[in-house]
């Protein structure tokens, strides 16, 4: 009777570990493979099971640490970019550019490669104002999106109309262009870079987009 009672104790043993073991690769390996070390995790901006409201302001300080999946070709690390709430960011987008001085009123549409900005502005520099909204922007989203801003409030029900679209609907990318020429008759700041133009292009994205 003792020896069965050993046995199973050990058995016991076992599975807790398994257990144990199992949790802790479900904490440190996520669904894309890669490592994540979280302080408090949320994934208001980034998530795929759709918005969930702003995050509340606390006092805590954000931090997340990812490393590269150990698994030799998988492409996990890049999945994060389709899960982007754009509705979230642009949110967060307009909120932040109503906070910069003379600009009184954003509407804001995020697409899966730009960020469309149409404001209303007393501003008495307009091109200082329109550098301050892109670069905003440019804050919030990753660094591959371009961002181009109006200060033509006539545009901002176009933005708006383009938010019924998506990335699959019939001619959205025709009219995604067609308003970005609109928005760049209006000021669109300063270069980014000495290789990137006002709105976060380089030469190759401009000769990537005229082939389309």
């Amino acid at each position: 009777m003792k020896k069965w009672s050993i046995i199973i104790g050990f058995c016991l043993l076992l599975t807790a570990a398994g257990c144990s073991k199992d949790m802790a690769n479900r904490d440190v390996y996520e669904e894309s493979g890669d490592t994540i070390n979280v302080n408090n995790k949320r994934e208001e901006l980034y998530n795929e099971g759709g918005s969930r409201g702003v995050r509340n302001v606390s006092e805590d300080y954000g931090f997340v640490r990812h490393q590269r999946s150990p698994i030799l070709g998988d492409q996990g690390g890049t999945k994060h970019y389709s899960a982007i709430d754009r509705e979230q960011v642009a949110n967060i987008i307009s909120q932040l550019s109503t906070d910069i001085p003379n600009v009184n009123d954003v509407a804001t549409l995020v697409t899966d490669q730009e960020v469309l900005i149409a404001y209303s502005s007393d501003t008495k520099n307009r091109n200082q104002t329109a550098d301050q909204v892109k670069r905003t922007a440019m804050s919030v989203v990753p660094r591959y999106y371009h961002v181009y801003v109006t200060d033509d409030t006539n545009l901002m029900r176009d933005v708006e109309n383009l938010a019924n679209m998506d990335s699959t609907s019939k001619n959205a990318r025709n009219s995604v262009n067609s308003l970005i020429t609109q928005m760049k008759k209006s000021p669109q700041g300063n270069r980014m870079s000495d290789t990137e133009d006002e709105n976060g292009a380089t030469q190759e994205d401009t000769m990537n987009t005229n082939n389309r």
